[in-house]
């Protein structure tokens, strides 16, 4: 009775409690209004119930983005919402003056980190973290980031940049991605994107790097799941000449290419064509790619018993010997040290395990050359660029009915993606908030740090026994290596086994959840060994691109002594630890996307799910952090707000100073910088009319120098005329006959008696004419065209027979006007006769004609 009453009194008590907690709960939140809450911090009481209520609200209200502190997150509507992400949209966050003003969205994300490169004077790198589960809309959220950056950090003369690091994504989810039973869309490898920005915040430039590509799908899909998009686009996609060059019949199946009557959106074989034209493959590069795929496809149908149609296929597609494919492919040659190889026939699976070798690691190299080749064509000069903003899109945590190596690996990544997020967030925060005196209670979060050390701690580690046993030149063992694990790794909470199961396994506790591995397999996907003798083959193709892809990798997978030390773990550990030095050197920026329910269902909100999600990735205590943190805010807000008020006046006015000082530094360097130029161009203007006075006095002292030079030998010239110009005139001169007298009356007429023409040497033109017609009038003009001045000048009209001008130019010699005959009239003409060219023989009132205009002196 007693036990009864005390049952009956703490259920009263229990029932007590549940009553006056919905009544707090009514009292303080009402859940009408829930989905307007667009940060969980205002969230009161915050519980992981409320939390959920409140995101499931927002969700119906078909809001698909809501704050968590430091965190955004995003729900994925399973359906195209083309407004929400549109150029106005973008335009509009980016325009903003408060962004966090606005409603929830990933741009706000993306414009914090642009702010931050550009509000700096010493510009911090950025990082994007988009994480969550498979299927849970990393692969949209990166898209759209992408597209933001390409559309508000662009101008028009880096278009092309744009336009190449959009085009890369259509190529990279071609060949990365694949359907699988928890998505449709899924990355079956890792990459971070470098945004790479100049000193003005400009997008010159895009880098990739590529974690881990889950090649094993080309040749192995698990129910229900598809092989890489791009055999599929080919598929339906190709045009009939295409199928033909491929050997591809359209009613052929291929083994390799399961549930190929799923539609998917990513099946658009012509986008993928020209994204790739547009990054500068061209249609030689293309079509042997698309040959290399096809081989791969025909490869898969092959089965070693006749016939062998497929084999044949696959060797022409590769351009390889059938009969040397069908060899390599069925022989074994094993290296028996000095005796030389041995060849050892292989049995069916054997064959068909060297088969689905080859297909890898030709599928393998031609992804990395495509990487390669994308950022050759949009990565820019490491001196046009300063900062970058990276983007992480990797694998989400996965959990399958069958998980081997590929998926320890990914679920591997995504614990280290969630110790930096730990690290840097939860626990760095309340360390702060103790730093700093406040009265704080350690919030309590899951740390995964016991099964990151049971994945890769030293000594004994997940991966550590794995590469031992690799190493060691002996055949695998999958018990061997499950009993070394069981034995050496059952101190660590993060694992256990089932003792019921006949299998080898073992099951690791991760943060978001327990993971069965299957060791079966896992030391041949860790070892990645690919048959000398198969490379060989393949650097005999006669396909360009496939011979360049296996240049020097003769040796590929095996060292001197025997297989390379290296193995898949130790690569994607390395490159793993790089990526997060990176992250550590920049500022982080978290979106944590949510899958609403497991069947990508469009709308459909399963409670169960998200709130395991919930708190895998530890966003309750984010949120309990991020609201308990700034608790003083909310009770003395007045008082904060004074304060921020006078930060913000003393900012301004230091501001103002240092503009000042600046400006007042800038006008002084102008005015130096000026000063400097002016005498600088003044000495260079003097100089150069120095240099210009100085050939005027050269050109002046040529010219007068041949000027006094030619005066001299005309004076010469003159000087020798006027020495026998005397007896010249002597010889020549004669007396002009005297005129005939007038006719008697009664007599007839007679002509006058004429003798002979005279001779008139140098005599003045117009006293020449005017005594008589009847004269030969010589003159001399040196040179045809002073000749032709002359005879122009004169303008004699034709009167036949009564006169006749003519010239002794080419009879007698050079003559001058210096030397005149005597008894003449000299004449001294300072100026050309071109001069007198108007003037003309006649009879004028003033009895003077012609050249007896100019000034006459009678000797």
């Amino acid at each position: 009775q007693v036990n009864g009453a005390r049952e009956q009194v703490q259920t009263c008590r229990l029932s007590l409690n549940d009553s006056l907690e919905r009544d707090v709960r009514t009292f303080l939140v009402d859940e009408a209004e829930l989905h307007t809450y667009d940060d969980l911090t205002k969230v009161n009481p915050l519980t992981p119930t409320i939390v959920l209520k409140c995101l499931q609200a927002r969700y119906g209200a078909r809001v698909f983005y809501t704050r968590a502190g430091c965190t955004l997150v995003a729900l994925n509507p399973f359906q195209p919402v083309l407004d929400l992400y549109s150029l106005d949209v973008m335009h509009k966050y980016h325009a903003a003056a408060q962004p966090q003003d606005l409603k929830p969205h990933i741009f706000i994300v993306a414009e914090e980190a642009y702010r931050n490169v550009r509000g700096q004077v010493e510009p911090v790198n950025q990082s994007l973290v988009v994480s969550g589960e498979s299927g849970a809309g990393k692969t949209w959220t990166s898209r759209c980031l992408m597209k933001y950056y390409a559309t508000v950090a662009s101008q028009d003369t880096v278009e092309r940049i744009e336009r190449r690091v959009l085009d890369s994504n259509p190529i990279m989810e071609a060949f990365g991605n694949a359907r699988t039973v928890r998505n449709g869309n899924s990355s079956r490898f890792g990459k971070y994107i470098q945004l790479q920005l100049n000193s003005s915040q400009l997008l010159v430039g895009a880098s990739v790097q590529t974690y881990l590509l889950e090649k094993t799908r080309v040749a192995f899909q698990a129910a229900n799941e598809r092989n890489f998009h791009i055999f599929y686009q080919m598929m339906k996609g190709a045009t009939e000449k295409q199928r033909q060059e491929w050997g591809m019949q359209e009613d052929q199946t291929f083994a390799w290419l399961p549930n190929a009557e799923k539609t998917l959106e990513e099946d658009f074989f012509q986008e993928t064509v020209e994204a790739m034209a547009s990054l500068g493959i061209d249609v030689d590069k293309r079509a042997q790619i698309f040959r290399l795929l096809a081989g791969i496809l025909q490869l898969g149908n092959v089965r070693f018993r006749p016939p062998a149609c497929s084999l044949r296929k696959a060797a022409a597609l590769l351009r390889v010997s059938p009969d040397e494919l069908e060899e390599r492919l069925s022989v074994q040659r094993l290296h028996a040290g000095r005796q030389g190889a041995l060849l050892k026939p292989c049995s069916a699976g054997e064959c068909a395990v060297r088969r689905d070798c080859l297909a890898k690691v030709i599928y393998a190299h031609l992804f990395e050359w495509l990487v390669t080749f994308i950022n050759g064509s949009m990565c820019a000069d490491d001196a046009s660029w300063c900062t970058f903003i990276g983007l992480l899109d990797v694998y989400g945590f996965e959990r399958f009915p069958l998980n081997s190596l590929e998926q320890l690996c990914i679920n591997y990544a995504n614990e280290k993606l969630q110790q930096h997020f730990v690290t840097l967030y939860l626990r760095a925060q309340q360390e702060e908030y103790v730093s700093e005196g406040m009265h704080w209670s350690i919030v309590r979060y899951r740390d995964n740090q016991d099964c990151l050390d049971l994945i890769e701690g030293s000594p004994s580690s997940i991966f550590s026994l794995l590469n031992e046993e690799c190493r060691l030149n002996r055949a695998s063992d999958a018990e061997r290596l499950s009993k070394r694990l069981q034995t050496e790794l059952s101190r660590s909470s993060s694992v256990s086994w089932d003792k019921f199961s006949t299998q080898p396994h073992f099951t690791v506790a991760h943060y978001a959840g327990d993971v069965t591995y299957h060791v079966h397999g896992m030391m041949e996907k860790n070892k990645d060994p690919v048959p000398p003798e198969l490379l060989n083959l393949l650097q005999q193709s006669e396909v360009p691109l496939l011979q360049s892809l296996f240049a020097g990798s003769g040796t590929e997978g095996h060292g001197p002594r025997g297989p390379s030390k290296v193995t898949v773990v130790s690569k994607f550990k390395n490159s793993l630890e790089s990526l997060m030095r990176i992250l550590h050197s920049t500022t982080p920026h978290y979106t944590r996307c949510i899958k609403p329910n497991a069947d990508c269902t469009p709308l459909s909100f399963k409670g169960e799910e998200v709130m395991s999600q919930l708190e895998a990735c530890g966003l309750v205590e984010t949120i309990h952090i991020s609201a308990a943190g700034f608790s003083i805010r909310y009770r003395t807000r007045a008082c904060l707000e004074l304060l921020e008020a006078h930060r913000n006046r003393v900012r301004s006015a230091k501001a103002f100073c240092v503009q000042c000082c600046w400006r007042r530094y800038q006008r002084r360097q102008r005015a130096v910088r000026t000063q400097r130029a002016t005498r600088i161009q003044a000495a260079v203007r003097a100089w150069l009319a120095r240099r210009e006075v100085r050939k005027w006095h050269r050109a002046a002292s040529v010219i007068q120098t041949r000027w006094r030079s030619w005066r001299t030998w005309m004076d010469t010239l003159a000087k020798e005329e006027l020495d026998g110009a005397e007896e010249k005139c002597e010889e020549e001169f004669r007396p002009m006959p005297p005129l005939s007298h007038a006719p008697r009356e009664g007599h007839p007429a007679q002509p006058p008696s004429v003798g002979a023409p005279v001779a008139v040497c140098a005599w003045p033109l117009g006293l020449a004419l005017a005594c008589t017609p009847h004269l030969t009038l010589t003159f001399t003009a040196t040179g045809f065209q002073r000749l032709a001045s002359a005879t122009a000048a004169l303008k004699i009209p034709s009167r036949q027979g009564e006169y006749k001008v003519e010239t002794n130019q080419f009879e007698r010699g050079v003559a001058s006007i210096r030397a005149q005959p005597r008894g003449s009239v000299k004449l001294h003409a300072r100026r050309s006769p071109l001069h007198y060219a108007h003037t003309y023989p006649g009879h004028h009132h003033d009895g003077v004609a012609g050249f007896n205009q100019i000034l006459l002196e009678q000797t």
